[in-house]
């Protein structure tokens, strides 16, 4: 294990800063958006860039970096020229404006993710079951971030979100050129084009289920922080419930070996879906009462910690040799990318049209057709 000790804290750090991003992004975004008077569709949109981006961006730099196999050398260009644009949140506050700056900004945010998840799994190698420990580092920057803003913004101007989104933009630009440079291995499939591994009908179950998860979450990721100031907690109170459901993804992720090995990936996955239908159906419906929201948070465990750990297995085992970098890419772009985009972008006008209780509802009906796919094709 000396090899992964070497960089262990290099890759640990990206992960922090990437994921310390998005405890900014996520839960505090909209409500910057909100203060600057954007409506709820407009402000449903301009969080959908993010996701938009991470369905067409990482494909190309997937095949970039496969192509050239210099995935390090792609990551750091991508880390550069997203800090650069980033710098446009300063300036405007106009809708068309905030949608070009987060456009570009997120083309080249969006590129890093999935080439330093093949990073990771490719230098763990046969040790790929300690992704988890590794990947909790993100957790902790989500936790930093999200629990620190949120006690700041009880206190200050939530403009001061900008620069916290700066420094992290920066550290992961630092920590970019750090990766290691890990060799893309000969595999059996390289002679394949990328298209018929994608045809596989376990690829094809595994995607279309995990894009109805990420449709699922949308509304979570759109409105979850504003639903709750609207319903009287205070920030700290919001970044709060986030960080308690990103400590349950951490001790899932330290968990994850020793359950993927009793388990397996696949009998974990079709459980996170089943307790994501439990989780949004609290959220929509029980907000009022601490008790359930403290338990949909909890079962964040299932529905991201344990949810994320076996689906980077499957495709890990699934995409090998030259199209590891793009199977990433392609897994993150149909998923998180436009399933994310999908439930954003329904998110904005459900909220405004039939609220809540029914938007979270719509979040368990997506989880419920994920579920019901992996069981009912699971043999495929």
């Amino acid at each position: 294990m000396a090899k992964t000790k070497n960089y262990y804290w290099r890759i640990a750090g990206f992960y922090f800063f990437y994921y310390a991003f998005i405890g900014m992004f996520a839960p505090y975004w909209s409500l910057y958006l909100k203060s600057i008077h954007f409506n709820a569709v407009e402000i449903g949109m301009l969080m959908s860039v993010q996701p938009v981006m991470r369905m067409l961006a990482p494909n190309l730099w997937g095949w970039l970096a496969d192509h050239t196999g210099r995935r390090r050398l792609v990551v750091q260009i991508a880390a550069t020229l997203s800090a650069l644009f980033y710098l446009g949140v300063f300036v405007t506050i106009s809708f068309w404006g905030m949608l070009l700056v987060l456009g570009l900004m997120s083309f080249f945010w969006s590129a890093s993710m999935p080439l330093v998840e093949a990073t990771t799994l490719s230098y763990l190698g046969p040790d790929a079951a300690r992704y988890g420990r590794i990947r909790s580092w993100g957790s902790i920057g989500f936790i930093v971030s999200v629990v620190g803003l949120g006690y700041a913004f009880d206190h200050m101007s939530i403009a001061w979100l900008l620069w916290a989104g700066l420094t992290c933009e920066l550290g992961i630009l630092v920590f970019s050129s750090q990766m290691p440079a890990t060799a893309v291995l000969a595999h059996h499939t390289d002679h394949q084009p990328i298209r018929q591994l994608v045809l596989r009908p376990r690829v094809l179950v595994l995607f279309g289920a995990c894009f109805l998860m990420s449709a699922a979450h949308g509304p979570y990721y759109t409105f979850f922080s504003i639903y709750l100031v609207e319903h009287g907690y205070a920030k700290s109170s919001v970044g709060a419930l986030w960080a308690l459901g990103v400590i349950c993804e951490i001790a899932m992720f330290f968990l994850m070996p020793k359950i993927a090995h009793r388990y397996g990936y696949q009998r974990i996955l079709i459980a996170s879906f089943a307790l994501a239908v439990l989780r949004f159906m609290l959220i929509g419906w029980g907000v009022d009462f601490l008790v359930l929201l403290l338990i949909a948070q909890v079962l964040h465990a299932a529905t991201f910690g344990a949810y994320h750990a076996s689906s980077m297995g499957l495709v890990h085992e699934l995409f090998k040799g030259r199209h590891q970098s793009r199977g990433q890419a392609l897994f993150g772009s149909l998923t998180y990318g436009a399933g994310g985009m999908f439930g954003g972008l329904a998110s904005g006008p459900i909220w405004q049209h039939y609220g809540a209780s029914l938007l979270y509802t719509f979040s368990a009906l997506m989880a419920l057709s994920g579920w019901l796919l992996l069981v009912l094709k699971k043999d495929v």
